[in-house]
C-alpha cells in the first residue's frame, strides 16, 4: 500500500509518531514522562489531526511543558471527539506556569470533574478519572463553569486592545496589543506569549489603542496624553499630544476630503485635534466645535469615498462632513461605545441601558435616520467590534455583565448562544486575523484576555452558565447538605443524592450558617432587611414545626453568621454586620445576649474555637483589626490586633489541641495570610504571600496530629499552606474568584477533610486526603 501524498502523507507520519509516543507515557500521572513527550507530543498529535485524549493521555498533562495546548486546540476548525481532558487542561494552562506537578495534577482532576460531571452527584467508581486515583483530592460535587479560553493573564485590568501586523514583515502573524489601567502596554503573539517586554507608556490607564498602519499603534490615556508605539520593536516612538487635567476620550482614523488619513483625538473637555500619521505633527483641518464634555469618534466614508466623521456626545450621534454637523440619531441613555460598519454610511451604538442599535448617516430628512434596528442586552454595552464569521460581517458586543454576543450586522439577529466570557465587565474587543481563521479577543475587568475562535459553532454550542454564589454553608457529615444563595434564591441540596429544595425565594441573602436548634440542624439566613431567620430544610417526622424565628437588632445586613456550640442541644448564633457590630443570639429565647460594637466599620468575618477559657469568637473587618471575644465572659479576650493588611476579609483559628498554643490567621486585602498569637499585640508570627491578588477567604484543618493546614482563596487559585512548617503545600487552580471556603470533617475510616469553595463561577466541593499531601 502506497503512502498518501502531500499534506495527507505529512499528517499520517505525525499520527504514527503521536500513537507511538503515547504508548511511552506512564499510566501513573505522578511519574514524570520523558522531556520530549512533555514538550512535543501534543504538537505531533495536532499535526496528525489526532489531538485527543487517546493520543495525548491525561497522565501526561500535569507535566505538559509546551504551554501551547490551548493554542493548538483553538487552531482547530472542528473539535475532534474525546477531548475532555485536553479541554480541561486548556482552561488551566494560562495559570500553570510555575506550578508543581502535584498542583497541576490536582487542578486538572477537579477541572475535569467540573466539566464532565457538572451538577451531578459523586462520580461512579472506575470513572474516566481513574488515572488520578492517587490525586490528593476526590471531587464530590460541582456546578462551576469552566474558565473558558483564557489566553493571557494580566496583573491589572486590561482596558484596551488592538491588533497589528509587524512592520516590514507582512508574512508574519498579527500581534495583539493590550493596554492596562497601570499605563502598561504589552505585545502578544498568537499563542499568548510575549513578543516584547511590557512597556510602561502612560501615568494613567491606556484607555484607547488604535492601529495606524503596519506595526504602528497610537495610544490614548487617562493622563491626557496621546503617544505612538512601534509594536514590531516594542518601543515608544514619541508623544503626540498632552492636555493636562483631561483624559483622552477617543481615537480614530479620519479621511478628510482631498487629504491623507489623519489621527483624530478627542479629550474629556470636548477638544478635538488632528495629527499626521507619518510625521505625528498637528494637521490643520476643519473640525466641529463640541461642548466641553467627553466625545466618542469614529471615521467612516460615503459610497463615493469621501470621508465622514461620526461624533457621539451624551445620548446623541452626529455626522460631520467637513463643513456642517447634522444629528443622525438620538438615544435615551448615554452612548458608551460607537463603531462604523462595513456597509457604507452605517454605524452601531451601544448605550448604558443595554440597548444595541444600528443606524444610517444617510438621512431622508435632516436629523432623521434612513434605517434603524435595535436589540436589548442584559446590561450596559461596554465594547463593540466588527468581525467576520463564516464570511459574513458580524457585530460583536461586550457587556457590563461579562457576556460577549455576536449579531448579524444588517438586522441585529443573534448569532448562536452568548458565553459568559468574563467574571467582570468586558472592557475591550479586538479581531485577530490568522491563516487558520480569525479570533475574537476579549478583555475584562477580571484581568484576563480571552481568545474565541470566530466559527459559528463556537457560539452555537451550549456553554456553562456562571452561577455567582453570594452566600453558602455546608452542614456536618456524613450526609452533607449544601446551602447556597444565587441572586435572590436560596436552596439546599443533598450532594450525595442531588436532591434540592428552595428555602427562600425572591429575597437577597447576605450570609448563611448551619446551626443546632434543639438537637436538629436548621439553616440561619441573614436577609437584606437586616433580620436573621431560621429555616428547616428537612423536617423530621413527628418532630414538630421549627419555630418561626426572626431576629432583629442589626442596623445593616449581617455579612457573617457562625454557630457557637453549647452542651444543651442548641447553639448560640454569632453575627457580624455591616453596621460594625458583632452580636450573640440565644435562639431558644429568640433574643440577643451580647453586642460587641468596637469595630469602626463593617464586620466581614467570624471564626470560633474551643480554648481553656471556653469558646472564643474572632471577628475581623474593614477597619483592618482583629478582635477576640470570650463568649462566656461576654468581653474582649486579649488585645486588639492591628493586622496591617488593609481590610481583613476572613479569619480562622489554627485548630488547637490540648496544650497547644492558640494561633489565628487573617486573610488580607493586600494578598497575604498572617499568623498571630491572640494573646499578644506584637507583630505576626509568620506570613504567606502566594502572589495571587487579594485573599478573599481562609479556613483551617489539622492533619497528622499537630500539623495545621490553612486553605486560602486568591484571585485564581486555592492555596494550601502548612503553617507548622511555614511552607506552601498545594495550589489548586480555579481560574476565577472564590469568595468563601468552609470545611467539614471527613469519615473517621479515612483521615480527610471536605472543603467547600464558592464564588463567582459556582460551587466546588471536594475531599482532601491527608495522607496524600
Amino acid at each position: 500500500m502506497n503512502p498518501p501524498e502531500g499534506s495527507d502523507r505529512h499528517a499520517e507520519i505525525h499520527r504514527q509518531l503521536a500513537a507511538a509516543l503515547a504508548e511511552l507515557v506512564p499510566d501513573d500521572p505522578s511519574i514524570p514522562p520523558h522531556p520530549y513527550l512533555r514538550r512535543h507530543l501534543a504538537q505531533h498529535a495536532a499535526q496528525g489531526r489526532v489531538l485527543d485524549d487517546a493520543h495525548v493521555p491525561p497522565a501526561l498533562l500535569p507535566w505538559e511543558s509546551s504551554s501551547g495546548l490551548g493554542r493548538l486546540l483553538a487552531g482547530e476548525d472542528e473539535r475532534p471527539a474525546h477531548q475532555q481532558w485536553l479541554q480541561a487542561w486548556a482552561t488551566l494552562e494560562p495559570y500553570s506556569r510555575g506550578l508543581s506537578p502535584l498542583s497541576r495534577l490536582t487542578s486538572l482532576h477537579l477541572a475535569h470533574h467540573a466539566a464532565t460531571f457538572r451538577d451531578t452527584p459523586q462520580a461512579q467508581p472506575r470513572s474516566p478519572e481513574a488515572p488520578f486515583d492517587r490525586s490528593p483530592v476526590t471531587p464530590l460535587w460541582s456546578d462551576c463553569a469552566s474558565s473558558d479560553n483564557v489566553w493571557a493573564l494580566n496583573d491589572a485590568d486590561v482596558t484596551s486592545l488592538t491588533s497589528t501586523v509587524p512592520r516590514r514583515r507582512p508574512a508574519s502573524p498579527a500581534l495583539l496589543v493590550t493596554g492596562d489601567d497601570l499605563g502598561v502596554v504589552r505585545f502578544l503573539r498568537r499563542d499568548g506569549s510575549a513578543a516584547a517586554p511590557p512597556l510602561p507608556v502612560h501615568e494613567g490607564a491606556v484607555a484607547h489603542l488604535l492601529t495606524l498602519h503596519e506595526g504602528i499603534v497610537a495610544t490614548g490615556s487617562t493622563d491626557g496624553t496621546v503617544a505612538v508605539l512601534d509594536a514590531t520593536r516594542g518601543r515608544v516612538i514619541g508623544q503626540v499630544a498632552r492636555r493636562p487635567a483631561t483624559w483622552v476620550s477617543s481615537l480614530t482614523l479620519h479621511h478628510p476630503h482631498g487629504r491623507a488619513a489623519v489621527l483624530l483625538a478627542a479629550w474629556s473637555d470636548g477638544h478635538l485635534a488632528a495629527y499626521s500619521t507619518a510625521a505625528l505633527q498637528p494637521v490643520d483641518i476643519p473640525l466641529p466645535v463640541r461642548e466641553p464634555a467627553p466625545v466618542l469618534l469614529s471615521g467612516t466614508t460615503r459610497p463615493d469615498g469621501t470621508g465622514l466623521l461620526l461624533i457621539a456626545q451624551h445620548g446623541t450621534v452626529s455626522r460631520f462632513d467637513g463643513r456642517t454637523t447634522r444629528v443622525c440619531s438620538r438615544h435615551p441613555a448615554p452612548v458608551r461605545t460607537l463603531v462604523t460598519l462595513p456597509q457604507a454610511e452605517e454605524y452601531a451604538v451601544g448605550d448604558s441601558d443595554g440597548t444595541l442599535s444600528v443606524h444610517s448617516t444617510a438621512a431622508v430628512d435632516p436629523g432623521t435616520p434612513a434605517r434603524h434596528v435595535a436589540a436589548t442586552t442584559s446590561g450596559a454595552v461596554t465594547a463593540l467590534a466588527v468581525v467576520t464569521v463564516e464570511g459574513r460581517s458580524t457585530l460583536a458586543s461586550g457587556g457590563a455583565d461579562g457576556t460577549v454576543r455576536l449579531w448579524r450586522a444588517d438586522d441585529l439577529e443573534p448569532v448562536g448562544e452568548y458565553p459568559q466570557a468574563h467574571a467582570e465587565a468586558v472592557t475591550a474587543l479586538a479581531s485577530l486575523p490568522g491563516r487558520s481563521g480569525g479570533r475574537l479577543i476579549t478583555a475584562g475587568s477580571d484581568r484576563t484576555v480571552r481568545n474565541w475562535p470566530l466559527a459559528g459553532s463556537t457560539f452555537r454550542r451550549g456553554r456553562g452558565v456562571w452561577n455567582r454564589v453570594t452566600a453558602s454553608a455546608l452542614s456536618p457529615g456524613p450526609s452533607h447538605l449544601l446551602a447556597l444563595t444565587e441572586g435572590t434564591s436560596t436552596l439546599v441540596r443533598n450532594i450525595g443524592t442531588g436532591e434540592k429544595r428552595p428555602v427562600i425565594d425572591d429575597e437577597p441573602v447576605t450570609a448563611l450558617a448551619w446551626i443546632r436548634l434543639r438537637h436538629r440542624m436548621v439553616l440561619a439566613a441573614a436577609l437584606s432587611d437586616n433580620s436573621i431567620v431560621l429555616r428547616d430544610p428537612e423536617p423530621e417526622p413527628g418532630a414538630g414545626p421549627t419555630p418561626r424565628v426572626r431576629l432583629r437588632g442589626h442596623f445593616s445586613p449581617a455579612l457573617a453568621l457562625l454557630a457557637l456550640p453549647r452542651s444543651d442541644g442548641s447553639d448560640l448564633l454569632a453575627s457580624g454586620s455591616a453596621d460594625g457590630t458583632v452580636r450573640l443570639w440565644d435562639l431558644d429565647r429568640q433574643r440577643s445576649v451580647a453586642v460587641f460594637d468596637d469595630h469602626k466599620f463593617s464586620v466581614r468575618c467570624l471564626a470560633s474555637t474551643r480554648a481553656r477559657e471556653g469558646v472564643l469568637l474572632a471577628s475581623g473587618g474593614s477597619d483592618g483589626n482583629l478582635r477576640i471575644w470570650d463568649t462566656a465572659a461576654l468581653a474582649q479576650h486579649g488585645p486588639t490586633i492591628r493586622c496591617g493588611q488593609n481590610i481583613v476579609n476572613d479569619v480562622a483559628f489554627a485548630c488547637p489541641q490540648d496544650g497547644a498554643e492558640l494561633r489565628i490567621v487573617t486573610a488580607g486585602q493586600n494578598g497575604t495570610l498572617r499568623l498571630w498569637d491572640p494573646g499578644a499585640a506584637a507583630g505576626h508570627l509568620a506570613e504567606f504571600d502566594p502572589g495571587d491578588g487579594e485573599l478573599n477567604a481562609v479556613t483551617a484543618f489539622r492533619v497528622h496530629g499537630r500539623r495545621v493546614v490553612f486553605a486560602a482563596a486568591g484571585t485564581t487559585s486555592i492555596h494550601l499552606w502548612d503553617a507548622t512548617a511555614n511552607r506552601p503545600l498545594l495550589q489548586i487552580v480555579t481560574g476565577h474568584h472564590v469568595n468563601a471556603l468552609r470545611v467539614a470533617p471527613g469519615a473517621e475510616s479515612e483521615p480527610s477533610t471536605v472543603l467547600l469553595a464558592t464564588g463567582e463561577a459556582g460551587t466546588l466541593i471536594f475531599r482532601i486526603h491527608h495522607d496524600r499531601l
